[in-house]
């Protein structure tokens, strides 16, 4: 595994920012690692690149205590840090050039992250000449410079026009070919598009983690029937493998099935042994967004 959180818990005060969090990533997978302001992604990112100390438990990068074992994981990541610290005044391959000094990684590897990154239309610029999208594509050069096996980012598109997400996207998705990526964002269309897998985490412990596929393959079936006339939700609730009924409006329901098996059948059954008119019934993609916000809010 190339990350293995086992138990962390952080407190600051009397405040849990983390609550005893477990999860491990394998080598070459996109995470997703999502949650409302406040959850405490940023503090988990923080703890794996040893910038902050747990309360207890540990945590494994590259086989390497974050506990014990700080300097040899700083060696083996990369990091780009929400704020993406530059130095504005330097060019692109002075800065790169200062990286790649504090890294001993050798001078060829500077050429290399510059195509990599795609800096190269932008190479004679200093930094601060530079739009928000190519500083980011910096801040991910100076990751890379190490030649990581783990690339850790926070937030790494904030700010970024459409034209400049797509393309931080992309070189994200083809890093993560070769690296095990994880990943901090706000933006669910960002992980859809680019991740193998989500952890989803919410006042300091995880409330999901699933892989794309599985969400994409639709396991939990979300229908919407209309009947006409108002039905007491308990009642849905005894229909097979339901997990959850809400009354959206009038006498609109949203039921969740855990299950792949479509399930319109069985509820136009229930209207009718009920008594009942189904007015409308039609099955729902889950997405992303919703299964977030139905685990954060």
């Amino acid at each position: 595994m190339s990350i293995v959180v086992n138990a962390i818990s952080k407190n600051y005060g009397t405040q849990k920012a983390l609550d005893a969090i477990s999860f491990s990533i394998q080598k070459g997978e996109i995470t997703g690692f999502l949650g409302p302001n406040g959850a405490g992604k940023s503090t988990m990112m923080k703890i794996l690149t040893t910038y902050l100390k747990p309360t207890s438990g540990d945590a494994l990068v590259n086989d390497y205590s974050t506990q014990t074992q700080q300097l040899e994981v700083q060696k083996s990541i990369g990091y780009l840090a929400e704020n993406n610290p530059l130095y504005p005044e330097m060019y692109i391959k002075e800065y790169l050039k200062f990286h790649a000094d504090l890294n001993n990684a050798p001078k060829e590897r500077i050429e290399k992250v510059i195509a990599l990154t795609g800096l190269t239309p932008e190479i004679t610029k200093k930094i601060k000449q530079l739009s928000k999208g190519y500083k980011q594509r910096v801040g991910l050069a100076a990751a890379l410079i190490n030649d990581p096996d783990v690339l850790i980012l926070d937030e790494p598109t904030t700010g970024l026009d459409p034209n400049q997400l797509k393309e931080i996207r992309s070189l994200i998705k083809a890093i993560g070919k070769t690296k095990t990526v994880l990943l901090s964002t706000h933006i669910m269309q960002e992980v859809e598009a680019i991740c193998d897998r989500v952890i989803i985490i919410n006042k300091g412990k995880i409330v999901a983690d699933k892989k794309l596929d599985n969400l994409r393959d639709d396991k939990e079936q979300v229908i919407e029937v209309e009947f006409d006339y108002r039905i007491e939700e308990v009642a849905l609730l005894q229909l097979p493998k339901v997990k959850s009924v809400k009354n959206t409006k009038g006498f609109v329901y949203e039921i969740t099935f855990d299950t792949a098996k479509d399930m319109r059948p069985t509820l136009f059954d229930f209207a009718h042994d009920n008594g009942l008119k189904t007015l409308q019934l039609s099955k729902k993609n889950r997405s992303l967004e919703q299964l977030f916000q139905d685990l954060t809010s």
